[in-house]
């Protein structure tokens, strides 16, 4: 809970080649332009069917290894700073924290999640940020790092928009919400059973969490609830696009255009076969 004075905090199959061939009256077949008669989809991609979401095993545990080493030097940034906040008698906090619809502070939103107004606001912070923010990095460090700057975008502006005036707000509890928001929502969009389970089951465990999200004095619930939006909108944002492979159709009859006919001719396992009978007129 952050101080009174104007101050609120974040808690918290295999088919042949198909070449076609031209003939017209009284000329021999020459081979024409080689192209494959299968067809591709030309619409957009569709999504894969469910799947368990275990995935290579190998490549799971080297990117939970580094969402590991991701989450513990981020929770280190931000025990030094707040080491260096204490010490300068957190001035740190008012001066980069967010102060509610000041244009000149909207560069703030980025800052404010480093910075926490007392030792009680961080460490009530620390253990469900290293929980959720692991659970969401385990994925790929790269996709979690998108999610976070844009939890804490969405975070920030609910923050700086909706808080009382005359308010400043720190802490990295919207960004604890936008992860939390994220796990409950990825499995869903990204169609991962496992990850859907994991994220029904954090929701269950953590649901005391949803009380900091109703309106309490000293408390930026706005900035909650902005960066749950947030996590749950990023869910979809950044879900996995693995398109379906497109079924090969069978190859074309031939055409008669004119005078000229076009005959399909398999360059598969049979093509000596297809070419003794041509020769014999059959």
């Amino acid at each position: 809970m952050a101080p009174r004075m104007g101050l609120t905090c974040s808690q918290g199959t295999d088919s042949g080649t198909v070449m076609t061939v031209s003939t017209s009256p009284g000329s021999t077949p020459e081979a024409g332009s080689t192209r494959p008669l299968t067809s591709k989809s030309t619409g957009p991609a569709r999504r894969s069917r469910w799947e368990i979401g275990t995935g290579d095993a190998e490549t799971v545990l080297a990117e939970a290894r580094k969402a590991l080493f991701v989450m513990v030097g981020f929770l280190a940034i931000l025990w030094i700073v707040q080491i260096f906040n204490w010490a300068d008698h957190y001035h740190l906090s008012v001066e980069y924290g967010i102060r509610t619809r000041s244009v000149g502070s909207l560069p703030e939103i980025l800052s404010a999640p480093f910075l926490h107004l007392s030792w009680t606001h961080i460490e009530s912070n620390t253990g469900p940020l290293f929980v959720f923010g692991f659970l969401a990095a385990y994925r790929g460090v790269a996709k979690f790092l998108g999610v976070t700057l844009f939890v804490i975008v969405t975070s920030g502006l609910a923050a700086w928009l909706f808080l009382p005036n005359n308010t400043v707000s720190a802490g990295a509890s919207g960004v604890v919400f936008g992860y939390f928001g994220y796990v409950m929502v990825r499995g869903f969009f990204d169609r991962h059973a496992i990850d859907m389970i994991l994220g029904a089951v954090m929701a269950l465990c953590f649901a005391y969490q949803f009380s900091v999200l109703l309106p309490h004095q000293g408390i930026s619930w706005q900035g909650h609830i902005g960066g749950l939006v947030g996590g749950v909108a990023a869910g979809w944002i950044f879900r996995d696009r693995r398109p379906r492979a497109a079924k090969p159709k069978s190859a074309l009859p031939a055409r008669t255009t004119g005078t000229s006919t076009s005959t399909a001719v398999a360059t598969g396992p049979r093509a000596d076969l297809h070419k003794q009978l041509d020769d014999l007129g059959l």
